[in-house]
């Protein structure tokens, strides 16, 4: 089953206790930032007050006792879009309370070669993020099937990452 619009806002709508996410692409091909990231490249960071609707749900769910989360997989050197999503989310997101993470791998074995993008709710429904190798999106498709694996990829995940600030040295 495709989620789009209001079937995919339900996922976090109806999350009881925390979201997760994967994310194994060293870049991501969103229209909406196109600007920005133009912006990025020509040497404009973004503002320190930064906010976004993003980080206010972030707030409100970790008022309500929920947990946001996810992990990177990255190598070095960092593409041009990771060094713009580290600097224009990333610093800001994690002041909101979530929880990022960086799994490096340049200097080592990759432990979840074969693992593709998804977000997971509540260790029991996963959704898988479908794209093609520029990193536009194609789908987004809810998993039928046991999350046993997604649930082992996020383990593996935060057992071998470290938390955003500590990745950048802040």
């Amino acid at each position: 089953m495709l989620l789009a619009g209001d079937a995919w806002e339900q996922c976090f709508d109806s999350m009881r206790l925390e979201a997760w996410r994967l994310e194994t692409l060293p870049a991501y091909a969103v229209p909406q930032e196109a600007e920005k990231l133009a912006r990025f490249l020509d040497g404009e960071n973004s503002p320190d007050d930064y906010e976004s609707g993003w980080m206010s749900e972030v707030r409100q769910w970790s008022a309500e006792g929920k947990k946001v989360g996810r992990v990177h997989v990255v190598t070095r050197p960092l593409s041009d879009y990771l060094r713009f999503e580290f600097d224009h989310y990333y610093r800001h997101h994690v002041t909101a309370g979530e929880g990022i993470r960086i799994l490096d791998v340049t200097d080592r074995e990759n432990p979840l070669v074969g693992a593709q993008d998804f977000w997971m709710f509540d260790r029991s429904k996963v959704v898988l993020m479908n794209y093609r190798a520029d990193g536009t999106q194609i789908s987004r498709e809810l998993f039928d099937g046991d999350p046993a694996p997604f649930i082992e990829y996020r383990r593996i995940a935060v057992a071998e990452s470290v938390p955003f600030l500590e990745y950048v040295g802040s």
